[in-house]
C-alpha cells in the first residue's frame, strides 16, 4: 500500500476550497497552511494566462524530514503517509531545512513542526482526505498508488504526469497532470503583487527571472509567505563551536606533535574558556528550539539517522572528555597530583574536538532544502574555522599569561590563510550543479549579504586579524581575535541566511 495525490491542474479552478478544508478539518491556525493554492501569470497582454499550483506535503518515499528529525517526530507510515507527532516535536526545524518543498512548517500555537498528513485519522477509517471531498472539481485524486484499480493508479500510468524537484532524490508521491515549469520552480518567476495586491512573500527582492530569448514572462500574482526558520543563534552557535573545540584541538595537536610543552595553568586557563563557549554553544542550540523545554528528548528519544542526535552526543562526549582534561590540569596546576596524564588525554581529546566541529557540515547536507550548504568541501572548512578560532583564543590567553608562543601565532596564521582561501574560492565561487545554490551563493557575494561577506568574513574576518598577529605585538591579539570572531560571525550569518530565502514553493 502506498498512498498519494494527483493534482490535476487542467480541472483546477483556484478557488481555495482545499486550503479551506484543510484548516477546518485539522485546525490550522491562521497564518500557516498545510495545503495552498498559488497563482502564476504568465505572458503579455493579450497573450496571458494564469495558472493555479496546489501545493502540500509530497508523502515522500524518501522523504529527508524523516532523516533529519533527531527524536522520530516525523515517521513514515506503513502505507506511505508522512505523519508527525507533536507531542515529541521539540521544534527545532530541521525538517524545515530537509524538506525541498516548503511543506512543514512551525504551528504558532503549539510550538511544533506540521504538515498535511494526508488526513490520517480519516483515512484510517477508510473516508478521503478533506480537501479531496470538497474539490468541486474533482482536481485532487487520492488513493493507493499500488492497487493497480484504484482511480488515482489508473490515472497515473494513463496520464503524463510530473513531480516537483525530482533531482532532490525524494521520490515524491504527489503528482502533476499539467503542470506548468513556473508554477512547479519557484526560482523561474518573479514575484509581484498585480491583481492581488495582498500577495505575500518574503523573498521579492531576490526572485529574478532567467528566461531565455522567447520564454513568456512569469510572474506569481499569490502566493503565501513562509518564513526563515533559522535565525541569528545558529551563526552564533557556529562561531562559539568553533572556539570551544578548536582552543582544545589545537592544544591537542600541539602537544602530540612535540611542538609546545605548555603549563598547567596555561591549559587550565585555555580550557576553562574552551569549556565555557561549549556551554555557550549548547545554550544557544537549546535558545533556538521552539520546545525548548523538551531538549532532553535529543538524548532519551534519538533517531540515529539524524546529524542532529548524532551531533548532540558528539558535543556531549567532547565536552566530557574535555572536561577531564581540565580537571586533570587544574589538579596538577594546584599540586594535587603530580602532573596530568596529558599525551593520553590529547589522543582522546583531538578527535573528539575534530567530530564535534565538523558534525555541522554533515547535518546540513541533510538539508535538502538548502543546496548551497550540501558542500563536500564544508567539513574541511569547519575543521579550519575551528583551527583559526581556536589558536586565536590560545593567542589572547598566552597574551594574557605573559606566555606567548609562536606555534600558536603559526597555527594561526596557516588556519587564517586557508579558511580565507576556501572563503573566496570555495563553496561560493566553484560552479553550482544547482540553480538553487547557485542563486544563494550569488545572494552572498553580490546581494543582499554582500557586505556580511566582504567587509565582514573577507577584511574584519580575515585580512585584518592576520595583519595584526603578523606584527607581533601581544596587545594587539585582543583586537585580532574580536575582529576574528565578529567578521566569523558575519560570514556564517550570510551563509546560514541566504540560502533561506530562496524561495522553495
Amino acid at each position: 500500500m502506498n498512498y498519494g495525490f494527483v493534482i490535476d491542474n487542467r480541472a483546477c479552478i483556484g478557488c481555495h476550497a482545499c486550503s479551506t478544508a484543510c484548516k477546518s478539518e485539522n485546525g490550522v491556525p491562521l497564518g500557516v497552511y498545510r495545503t495552498w493554492v498559488s497563482y502564476t501569470e504568465t505572458g503579455r497582454f493579450p497573450d496571458t494566462g494564469r495558472h493555479f499550483q496546489v501545493t502540500r506535503c509530497n508523502h515522500c518515499a524518501n522523504p529527508p524530514c524523516v532523516r533529519i528529525c533527531p527524536v522520530a517526530a516525523m515517521i513514515r507510515r506503513h502505507d506511505g503517509i508522512v505523519e508527525f507527532d507533536g507531542e515529541r516535536c521539540i521544534g527545532c526545524k530541521a525538517c524545515l531545512q530537509a524538506c525541498p518543498y516548503d511543506a512543514v512548517y512551525i504551528d504558532p500555537e503549539t510550538g511544533t513542526a506540521a504538515k498535511c498528513h494526508y488526513c490520517a485519522h480519516r483515512t484510517d477509517l477508510g473516508r478521503e482526505p478533506a480537501c479531496v471531498v470538497i474539490c468541486p472539481e474533482h482536481a485532487i485524486l487520492a488513493g493507493d498508488l499500488e492497487d493497480p484499480s484504484s482511480e488515482i493508479a489508473r490515472f497515473v500510468a494513463r496520464e503524463s504526469v510530473t513531480v516537483r524537484k525530482p533531482e532532490q532524490g525524494t521520490a515524491p508521491q504527489l503528482f502533476y497532470r499539467d503542470g506548468h515549469a513556473a508554477s512547479l520552480h519557484p526560482t523561474s518567476s518573479l514575484e509581484g503583487g498585480g491583481l492581488l495586491a495582498f500577495a505575500e512573500s518574503s523573498t521579492s527582492r531576490i526572485s529574478r527571472l532567467d528566461n531565455g530569448a522567447g520564454e513568456p514572462i512569469a510572474r506569481r500574482s499569490y502566493d503565501v509567505d513562509h518564513h526563515v526558520p533559522w535565525q541569528w543563534p545558529v551563526p552564533a552557535y557556529l562561531v562559539t563551536k568553533a572556539a570551544g573545540t578548536g582552543v582544545f584541538g589545537v592544544l591537542a595537536l600541539a602537544i602530540l606533535g612535540g611542538w609546545i610543552n605548555p603549563s598547567a595553568a596555561l591549559v587550565a586557563v585555555a580550557g576553562l574558556a574552551g569549556l565555557f563557549l561549549t556551554a555557550i554553544t549548547a545554550l544557544l542550540l537549546t535558545i533556538d528550539l521552539e520546545r525548548p523545554e523538551r531538549c532532553f528528548f535529543v538524548l532519551i528519544h534519538p533517531q540515529w539517522s539524524s546529524w542532529l542526535t548524532r551531533g548532540a552526543y558528539l558535543l556531549l562526549g567532547f565536552g566530557v572528555v574535555a572536561g577531564i582534561w581540565w580537571i586533570s590540569e587544574v589538579a596538577a596546576w594546584v599540586d594535587w597530583i603530580d602532573g596530568a596524564p596529558r599525551l593520553w588525554l590529547a589522543a582522546f581529546t583531538l578527535p573528539c574536538a575534530a567530530g564535534a566541529s565538523i558534525y555541522t557540515a554533515f547535518l546540513f547536507a541533510q538539508a535538502e532544502g538548502r543546496d548551497l550548504w550540501q558542500s563536500p568541501l564544508l567539513p574541511g572548512h569547519l575543521v579550519l574555522r575551528s583551527a583559526m578560532m581556536g589558536s586565536g583564543l590560545l593567542l589572547l590567553i598566552e597574551a594574557l599569561m605573559g606566555a606567548q608562543t609562536e606555534v600558536a601565532r603559526g597555527i594561526y596564521l596557516f588556519s587564517s590563510v586557508a579558511s580565507l582561501f576556501a572563503l573566496l574560492v570555495g563553496d561560493l565561487a566553484v560552479p553550482h550543479t544547482s540553480e538553487v545554490g547557485a542563486r544563494a551563493a550569488d545572494e552572498i557575494r553580490r546581494g543582499r549579504y554582500r557586505w556580511y561577506y566582504w567587509c565582514g568574513g573577507a577584511v574584519a574576518g580575515h585580512l585584518i586579524p592576520m595583519t595584526l598577529v603578523l606584527l607581533g605585538d601581544p596587545d594587539l591579539s585582543y583586537l585580532a581575535v574580536g575582529l576574528a570572531a565578529g567578521g566569523l560571525y558575519a560570514f556564517e550569518y550570510a551563509f546560514v541566511m541566504a540560502p533561506q530565502e530562496i524561495p522553495n514553493s
